[in-house]
């Protein structure tokens, strides 16, 4: 019997206007009250997804900066941040390539440098604490750094993927979206979390849950005994995941969470 449903938010879980649909509300309420764990798994940060999920904040586990960060009940209980003495270097060679915006997201706050359209409204819309600063560096070492997250102006595909795994050997670059990578620890990504709350809540994998629709979702999906992907997903990562639920415009996870309920309920 699932035990545990992860999901992605954007693309997967939230509608093509980005919102939470209403309806995930009660469906949480209903898999707490049956000991089900559900968890949102996500790029963004804890702040925002406590906002996000607020009428739930205490019934959920937080997957915070694609893996980097779990949090629940306001404590939290993993976090695999960048090396301090990584950063700059790193910083430095994302600067060097045209049309790439960084930003540092530290366990508690994102920091960014440049005000920089559509870049400034993108990073301050999807970090509720968010805070423009002179140079990144100046934030090294203050707290930990989840993540990098670099926004391209022309594709991740078609640019930064291109360049910056081979110029950043030692971390971890992943595209995360159509104009976004992250960087991050090389063991930082949503399947080592999973494995950490495997761990912690005595889950099997065959109890696991997941939904994703990028290449960010990867590992997540093969540590959890159901994967599917939605309709929308990025192409080659349906070529992997093979069970396929509607679009996230259709509400695609939605239904399957209906459909777990009842196997759960024995209905």
């Amino acid at each position: 019997m699932i035990k545990f449903i992860a999901t992605d938010l954007d693309g997967t879980l939230l509608d093509e206007q980005k919102r939470l649909p209403a309806e995930i509300f009660p469906l949480i309420e209903e898999l707490h009250r049956l000991g089900v764990l559900f968890a949102p798994a996500s790029g963004r940060q804890y702040a925002n997804l406590q906002q996000l999920f607020a009428p739930v904040a205490d019934k959920v586990l937080f997957i915070c900066e694609n893996g980097a960060l779990v949090a629940y009940q306001g404590k939290t209980l993993y976090c695999n941040p960048i090396a301090d003495e990584a950063l700059p270097a790193a910083l430095d060679e994302i600067r060097a390539l045209p049309h790439l915006f960084p930003m540092l997201c530290g366990s508690g706050c994102a920091y960014i440098e440049n005000d920089d359209e559509p870049f400034y409204g993108y990073a301050t819309h999807a970090y509720t604490n968010c805070k423009r600063v002179n140079s990144l560096n100046e934030v090294i070492g203050k707290e930990a750094v989840c993540k990098i997250a670099v926004y391209d102006g022309i594709s991740a595909a078609e640019n930064c993927m291109k360049h910056l795994p081979q110029r950043l050997p030692a971390l971890r670059t992943i595209i995360s979206g159509y104009d976004w990578c992250d960087v991050s620890s090389p063991t930082a990504n949503k399947g080592e979390a999973i494995r950490f709350i495997r761990n912690a809540f005595h889950l099997k994998k065959e109890e696991c849950a997941a939904f994703g629709d990028h290449m960010n979702d990867y590992e997540m999906l093969l540590e959890c005994g159901e994967a599917y992907v939605t309709e929308n997903a990025y192409p080659p990562l349906k070529k992997i995941i093979h069970r396929t639920v509607p679009a996230n415009t259709e509400g695609g996870v939605l239904l399957m969470l209906d459909e777990m309920l009842k196997q759960i309920k024995g209905e």
